[in-house]
């Protein structure tokens, strides 16, 4: 399969980093071919211009866009690896969300599922936290996480299949953190196995 990993981290020799090094080396031994994109690196601009709004003027989106779109287009599964920073995603990567995740293409201007270009890819994401399980349960964070992602945004544009793994507690625990560099391994070589090729538009 085509693996686009999407990688959303200012340093990458961070904690994050290593958990994406050690979840590339998973999707090679399971055999899947590896699209990487750095945002950072690759120096993303992530906010919105007034350019963007060519979706709603029949005229074609920028081309940093039409980039990043083909990327998605020509996978099979997605991957998104980044922090947890204030419960959420970092704004690099929501600005990632708000520029190529337009209309009539992620979602229908009529807002039906079946008109995007998603359905059938499945999205694998691992995320770096602070806070412990506890913490997170106990005040309805991982729960306002997912809907955030799952509900809010995948499923809205058609996506059914998607896995998230949550990674507590990572420098607060010495032991539990570093048990997450084999972990992010394991979930590579197993997270895309069986799951069919989406039918490209």
């Amino acid at each position: 399969m085509k693996i686009l990993v999407v990688f959303a981290h200012p340093k990458r020799d961070s904690f994050t980093g290593r958990v994406l090094d050690s979840f590339l080396e998973g999707l090679a031994e399971a055999g899947h071919e590896v699209e990487l994109a750095d945002l950072y690196a690759e120096n993303f601009q992530p906010l919105l211009v007034p350019d963007d709004y060519a979706q709603w003027h029949d005229r074609p989106m920028p081309d940093d866009v039409l980039r990043e779109q083909a990327r998605v287009e020509r996978s099979d599964g997605i991957a998104l690896v980044f922090p947890v920073w204030w419960w959420s995603m970092p704004a690099m990567l929501k600005g990632w969300f708000d520029r190529v995740f337009s209309a009539g293409w992620a979602y229908s201007e009529d807002y039906d599922p079946e008109g995007s270009l998603l359905p059938g890819r499945k999205f694998v994401l691992i995320c770096p936290a602070g806070s412990s399980e506890h913490h997170y349960r106990k005040y309805g964070y991982d729960e306002a996480f997912r809907r955030l992602i799952e509900v809010g945004t995948l499923s809205y544009c058609g996506v059914t299949d998607a896995e998230i793994h949550i990674l507590f507690e990572v420098y607060w625990d010495d032991e539990l953190t570093e048990s997450y560099i084999p972990r992010a391994r394991e979930i590579g070589r197993t997270a895309f196995a069986g799951v069919g090729t989406p039918v490209k538009s």
